[in-house]
């Protein structure tokens, strides 16, 4: 009977803590403003470097009027844990006025300015002659809190998203265009969180307002995600780490219940 009740009372308390970790992983909220609240007063222009880069908030479309052959920027903050996924779709002139087929391409490059691969997604769509629009997107890896310094991986900080096309009838250039492009993320929780993190965000003038602000003086405002950084401060990892510990306990704690059996048997003299 005291078998059975520890191994009923390890149970229990393993069913609880598993509950614990499934609810707050479902109630994290997700750092990604609704897109009924954001859609609506998104940036109607795009810059044409990243310095100039147009900024644009996780959830929000942003549009621009162009002309065919500009190199289109904007730039949005991710914050680890994120995955993010870009679309963007371009409204092409009308096809008696075009002399060929097109192709556009898609690129997101991170805060240190290297090009981030698609996990999936069209990063690159020919637009026949007689097409309208053409429409592409790019799914980036997770946000990770950090990584080696020879890892390419993605880390938080503004990410910046640039549309052109690349193949074109020379005739073409300079036709007008128009450009919709929206990024939504996802909260992956703490699958992909590492040990360690990054000091401060790969934004541009983050370690001189974070100088600022420690002086108390009052930094310059930048692009950051809707509720500021998290930068791996809490991740439900840890929820599931302290469950794997206290189940592992409770599974020593039962197996050694187990094979101790009752002791010496009844009946049974020390001398025989």
């Amino acid at each position: 009977m005291r078998t059975v009740r520890t191994l009923t009372a390890a149970a229990l308390a393993g069913g609880a803590v598993l509950g614990l970790a499934a609810t707050a992983t479902a109630d994290t909220p997700s750092p990604s403003p609704s897109p009924s609240a954001s859609a609506a007063g998104g940036p109607t222009e795009a810059g044409t470097s990243f310095r100039t880069a147009t900024a644009v908030k996780v959830g929000q479309e942003a549009t621009a009027d162009a002309s065919t052959g500009d190199y289109l920027y904007w730039v949005l903050p991710l914050d680890a844990g994120q995955r993010a996924t870009v679309k963007a779709t371009v409204t092409l002139p009308a096809a008696a006025s075009r002399h060929g087929a097109a192709n556009w391409r898609l690129d997101v490059y991170d805060g240190l300015r290297r090009r981030q691969p698609c996990m999936y997604g069209k990063q690159a769509a020919p637009a026949a002659k007689e097409a309208g629009a053409v429409e592409l997107s790019c799914t980036l890896r997770p946000v990770r809190t950090g990584a080696d310094t020879w890892a390419n991986d993605p880390l938080p900080g503004s990410y910046y998203v640039r549309l052109t096309v690349v193949d074109l009838a020379p005739e073409d250039l300079g036709q007008p265009v128009r450009a919709q492009v929206r990024a939504d993320a996802t909260d992956t929780g703490g699958a992909y969180a590492v040990d360690g993190a990054l000091s401060a965000p790969l934004v541009p003038g983050i370690t001189a307002a974070r100088a600022a602000e420690a002086d108390g003086k009052q930094p310059a405002a930048g692009i950051e995600p809707e509720g500021g950084w998290a930068g791996g401060r809490w991740s439900d990892r840890w929820i599931w780490t302290v469950a794997g510990g206290l189940l592992a306990a409770l599974a020593g704690i039962g197996g050694y219940s187990l094979t101790r059996g009752s002791g010496r048997p009844a009946r049974t003299t020390s001398g025989g």
